[in-house]
């Protein structure tokens, strides 16, 4: 998190509850005009000529070697499980994000293939068991920590990928762009996005039952670590409080192994005779992982990983439209009300809502509905913000193919699956496919 004071701050101090409780209020919703865009886009890496076959570690380790000294504009990390991560810079456009992504995901698909890899737009592995690629004491304390909890964790390490849409907090004062109401709204569009986009039915070469299982794995994980808080009208005060009382889950170590503690939570830590200190406050907020995170912007984490070299571009763009063009922000704010009882008043996405649009996504006749109602106002709002032909296209291509007829990605897989079980064709390699125009 960045230092409000100007960096004046020694982070080696301790904070007490109060000064956690002001910094936390102070830092994650940065208010002001919505001008900035990003994307986070994470893949799975599987072999081109077949991805029911593992990729050794070796292997994974060479090629992204290989991709370190290709010169990218955003920032290419790796995932606990070999997952490969792209995060764009903030961009002042939806165009200008496109155009940077798409630049650099067809260079880092030229390294990939050369060497018989691709990435794969998919939520949630569905042939490979977790394994974990990286070795660090931050993932020997995740996995330590999420252990507790059952093999859900490792899954979410190791065998998940999403579309992560990054967002300005919004104006200080109420209205359709207020941070607010954006707030509001995320949590609420928030299962509307996750129905529409489900990427992740399958798990060991079998269906799960639920279309969405990379956000049947977050909520398995737990509400202290992968839950957002209730609701309210201060979304700073309710932020903050759910970072205080939210678990620990490690306590870093210059030497050996990460301390994790069993159930100690922030606040109990700052009444404890070692308090923590400033970074290690700003490290706890790193280890916090509910489907709408503030962090200066807005980070939307519930979009599973989409099939085709651009299907990233759709969940994207609709959120883009939804959220920063001020008559779509109010169509959608209308559309999803409803859906709030839905919720009983339970954190997302901790709640039946969620729970729904992540098990039948738009076989939910609501859900469908409100989808519907959101892709066509942002159909409409698209090229008010500027967005090309090509956007615009795959955009309503997308409504057509699969809102409109109470589908998503998901629904795909499945068919898929059923016929290479009557043996009609083989798994379907589609993932590997340009299915939209960028």
């Amino acid at each position: 998190m960045p230092d409000p004071s100007g960096g004046c701050a020694d982070p080696r101090t301790a904070v007490t509850e109060a000064e956690v409780e002001a910094l936390v209020r102070g830092i994650c919703f940065k208010t002001g005009p919505p001008r900035r865009l990003g994307v986070e886009v994470e893949w799975l890496v599987h072999e081109l000529r077949d991805p029911r076959l593992p990729v050794s570690p070796e292997r994974l380790e060479a090629v992204y070697a290989a991709l370190r000294t290709v010169p990218l504009r955003s920032a290419l990390t790796v995932e606990p499980g070999g997952q490969l991560e792209l995060s764009s810079p903030p961009a002042a456009s939806l165009m200008e994000c496109v155009g940077t992504v798409s630049a650099d995901l067809d260079a880092v698909r030229a390294v990939l293939r050369r060497d018989g890899l691709a990435i794969v737009g998919l939520g949630h592995d569905p042939w490979h068991t977790p394994r974990r690629f990286l070795r660090a004491p931050r993932y020997d304390a995740m996995e330590a920590c999420l252990d507790r909890t059952g093999p859900a964790g490792r899954a979410m390490m190791c065998t998940s990928a999403s579309v992560q849409v990054c967002l300005d907090a919004g104006y200080e004062e109420p209205g359709p762009l207020g941070h607010v109401r954006r707030w509001w709204l995320a949590h609420q569009l928030g299962a509307v996005l996750v129905a529409a986009f489900a990427n992740s039915p399958i798990a060991g070469g079998r269906p799960t039952g639920w279309l969405s299982t990379r956000q049947l794995r977050w909520a398995q994980i737990g509400t202290g670590r992968a839950g957002g808080p209730v609701l309210d009208a201060d979304p700073r005060g309710a932020w903050a409080r759910h970072v205080l009382d939210s678990p620990v889950m490690c306590v870093r170590r210059d030497d050996g192994p990460w301390h994790v503690p069993d159930g100690l939570t922030f606040r109990e830590w700052t009444r404890s005779p070692r308090p923590p200190t400033r970074d290690d406050l700003d490290y706890h907020a790193t280890t916090l992982f509910p489907p709408v995170r503030p962090r200066g912007h807005l980070e939307l984490r519930m979009i599973d990983a989409q099939p085709g070299d651009d299907g990233w571009i759709v969940p994207l763009a609709v959120a883009a439209a939804l959220f920063d063009d001020p008559e779509a922000a109010e169509t959608a704010y209308r559309a999803v009300k409803p859906l709030a009882e839905r919720a009983h008043g339970m954190p997302a996405p901790h709640n039946p809502l969620w729970r729904d649009a992540a098990r039948v996504g738009l076989a939910d006749p609501e859900l469908r509905e409100v989808a519907a109602a959101c892709f066509a106002a942002a159909l409409r709002a698209l090229p008010r913000l500027g967005a090309t032909t090509e956007v615009v296209d795959a955009v309503g291509a997308y409504r057509d193919r699969h809102v409109a007829r109470g589908r998503c990605p998901a629904d795909d897989s499945l068919d898929e699956l059923r016929a290479a079980a009557r043996g009609a064709h083989p798994l379907p390699q589609r993932t590997h496919g340009k299915d939209t125009p960028s």
